[in-house]
């Protein structure tokens, strides 16, 4: 801490900090007590028991339930950042377009997405398409959706049967991550491209810079490192979104270690709780110092290094020491 007060803070005196301390003191033990009852309680129940716990220590649990949930997570996480990213950059530069008949429909779009709960983005993408497919195979469109399935969806595992879309749960559990995340994303890309001073953006067009040029150029390198914390909030939130795949029944890493952990070993719900808790932690921290080192070599790598002029002025004429000639540059 500084030894100069702030403006918002004084620094505390010898009372003060004597009171300070006793009270972090007793906030501290009674935290500990709190703690120690609980886990007495537990305790007292029988939630420390080996049985409970020892699913997690054999291979078996973790190669036929929870590494496969984890895979599931993980693979879902990482196609959902990489389709939100992309979605987020185009429509927030959207958003900042000067043509109204860009910029509008962008932000229809954003704000459309943004304010639905990712739950029911989820069950619509799961549920509408095996609805209405019947009725748009029977229209004009029709043949635009086989081909739609047939030529990109199915990268995601669609399948199109006698004109019936089906929507395996991954597809439905990328298609409300990208959506909801992707809009959020868009705000935080807009966001950050205003925040870079205009004077920026004034001095790029005053050297015959295009719009494109100065977005590309000057504007983006510099909003990225403001946007870096929260674009990383925003993965891991998504990160942990995937989570609400069991409602459809996707099988990722909270439902494999939440529910059929409990229902094949003595219905250990609170164990399972707390090792997806931590394993859940664990992915996010490691996210986050991911993305905190990314930013301190982008940081790094925005760095020039100026060269310094000599001061022995220009080199010397043919036939000259370079003595003579700072004289001669003296003079």
């Amino acid at each position: 801490m500084s030894n100069e007060s702030s403006v918002l803070f004084d620094i505390p005196g010898p009372r003060a900090r004597a009171r300070n301390r006793i009270l972090s003191v007793a906030v501290t033990v009674v935290l500990l007590a709190i703690f120690g009852g609980l886990v007495w309680r537990l305790y007292d129940k029988g939630q420390f028991e080996k049985h409970l716990w020892t699913p997690f220590t054999e291979w078996t649990v973790w190669r036929h339930l929870l590494l496969p949930g984890l895979l599931n997570t993980l693979k879902a996480a990482v196609v959902a950042t990489v389709l939100a990213l992309l979605f987020g950059a185009v429509f927030g530069l959207a958003r900042l377009s000067d043509h109204w008949w860009i910029r509008v429909p962008a932000g229809a779009v954003v704000e459309f997405f943004r304010g639905i709960p990712l739950l029911i983005l989820i069950f619509l993408a799961f549920f509408v398409p095996n609805k209405i497919s019947p009725a748009v195979a029977e229209s004009q469109f029709g043949q635009l959706q086989r081909m739609s399935v047939d030529y990109f969806f199915f990268i995601f595992g669609v399948e199109i049967n006698a004109g019936v879309v089906t929507v395996p749960a991954f597809a439905a559990v990328v298609f409300g991550l990208v959506m909801y995340n992707g809009s959020v994303l868009a705000e935080i890309v807009r966001a950050g491209v205003r925040s870079v001073p205009k004077g920026q953006a004034e001095a790029a067009y005053s050297i015959g810079l295009r719009k494109n040029g100065v977005m590309r150029l000057v504007l983006l390198p510099q909003a990225v490192t403001a946007m870096m914390p929260a674009i990383v909030s925003q993965i891991v939130v998504l990160l942990k979104d995937t989570a609400l795949g069991f409602i459809i029944a996707y099988g990722e890493f909270l439902q494999a270690g939440f529910k059929q952990v409990p229902a094949n070993y003595s219905n250990n719900v609170l164990q399972a709780g707390i090792v997806v808790a931590i394993i859940y932690i664990a992915m996010n921290m490691s996210l986050s110092r991911l993305a905190e080192w990314l930013e301190r070599r982008s940081r790094r790598s925005r760095k020039t290094s100026a060269t310094t002029m000599g001061t022995s002025g220009p080199p010397p004429a043919p036939g000259m020491t370079r003595q003579a000639a700072g004289e001669a540059g003296a003079a």
